[in-house]
């Protein structure tokens, strides 16, 4: 397991808040690439008793993740 993987269980952990008295148990995990610069992003769904609850997380170059997507690569002219 890198160190990319093990940040996502933290995010996870982070965003989702569980407690010893309100465990969240995941729904549904949902893998998918973003169609711009083809990155990993995971939709992770919880039922909470406030409700559902569904968050995106995307893998970044560096191999960690984030809940915003990485910015595209846009063209760019150089001088020589």
């Amino acid at each position: 397991m890198n160190g990319g993987e093990k940040s996502l269980r933290r995010l996870v952990d982070k965003w989702f808040a569980p407690t010893p008295a309100v465990p969240v148990r995941i729904k549904r995990v949902r893998f998918s690439r973003t169609p711009t610069n083809d990155a990993r992003c995971i939709c992770v769904e919880s039922a909470r008793p406030a409700g559902p609850l569904a968050i995106f997380f995307f893998q970044h170059g560096d191999g960690w993740w984030y809940v915003f997507p990485p910015a595209t690569e846009r063209p760019a002219m150089r001088a020589a």
